[in-house]
């Protein structure tokens, strides 16, 4: 099933129809409702749900954004917080966001789990990426640096994967009260949690719990490739069997994500297949992306992957 994300044109409206009506346009009628969103939005979007003008195939933790966060911020309250008002305030938030979902009868809720707050990214895969900029990935100076972080991210990241651990226990015995299963997403930055040995502990844990499983972002995961962590499709070979579904965009070298498909590096013709016919893609954009070439990206799609639009 191919949806598109409001990612894309949120900020550009005042009112949810608006921001519905414009995506339509491109040519989906299947949308992601996203994070960013304020509540006063939020009666557009029903009343276009309402009248028929889309289906809604999933929502973006938290839906709408919390009241007191004036910035598209999804990631203002973690579950991985060191204070625990911060990781109470993302459970309520996620809650809020799952009872939405609901309503917009979605197939999923995807779901950030948190960071590792001792390794801010400019010192780490901040650094990495200026050095591969400057110096590529086969200088000593890079390889260094991904030693270090590598082991910093292996013994800080205990504590804060516990916390997201017992969120999510608690995450799914509510989507399952709700009917909406979560989807635990790929991140870009290496001190996101999870990383690879993180995310598969999550999906073995939870592998018999039908309200939990996987998101594949394709940007996410490629900017992990680009700086050696992984290879992209090794790693969708460990996690499609518990794939619920996917962001799709692409990415420009050495290190640009949410970038229109085939306009970058990112070989979906390799990495499509993995996954089934009926799974949500989700085509996630950055705002400053042209309609012009979104339409003429959704006609090379429908002709190499007719039976996913």
């Amino acid at each position: 099933m191919l949806s598109f994300s409001t990612c894309w044109n949120n900020h550009r409206h005042n009112d949810g129809e608006a921001v519905i009506d414009e995506i339509l346009e491109l040519g989906f009628s299947n949308i992601e409702l996203s994070h960013g969103m304020t509540i006063t939005k939020l009666p557009g979007f029903q009343k276009a749900f309402a009248d028929g003008r889309f289906t809604c195939s999933g929502v973006h933790n938290f839906f709408p954004s919390p009241t007191e966060v004036m910035i598209d911020a999804p990631d203002a309250y973690e579950f991985s917080a060191p204070v625990a008002y911060d990781r109470e305030r993302a459970m309520e938030m996620t809650e809020r966001t799952l009872d939405y979902a609901a309503e917009f009868k979605a197939k999923y809720v995807v779901l950030h789990m948190g960071s590792v707050p001792k390794m801010p990214h400019s010192k780490w895969s901040g650094k990495l990426i200026q050095t591969l900029k400057k110096e590529g990935i086969e200088s000593p100076q890079f390889k260094k640096i991904k030693i270090k972080c590598e082991k910093r991210r292996k013994k800080k990241g205990i504590i804060p994967f516990s916390h997201s651990m017992v969120a999510l226990e608690k995450i799914a015995a509510y989507a399952e009260k709700v009917g909406v299963p979560v989807a635990v997403e790929s991140r870009s930055k290496y001190e996101d949690i999870p990383y690879q040995p993180e995310m598969l502990f999550m999906m073995e844990h939870f592998k018999d719990n039908p309200w939990v499983g996987y998101w594949h972002d394709f940007g996410h995961v490629q900017l992990q490739h680009q700086l050696t962590f992984n290879d992209h499709e090794e790693w969708l070979k460990t996690f499609h069997s518990y794939l619920i579904g996917g962001h799709l965009h692409d990415v420009e070298e050495p290190m640009r994500d949410h970038r229109v498909p085939f306009t970058g590096i990112i070989d979906y013709d390799q990495l499509v297949p993995y996954f089934p016919s009926n799974c949500p893609i989700v085509w996630e954009l950055s705002p400053t992306r042209k309609s012009a070439q979104i339409r003429e990206a959704l006609e090379i799609w429908k002709q190499k992957f007719p039976e996913r639009t």
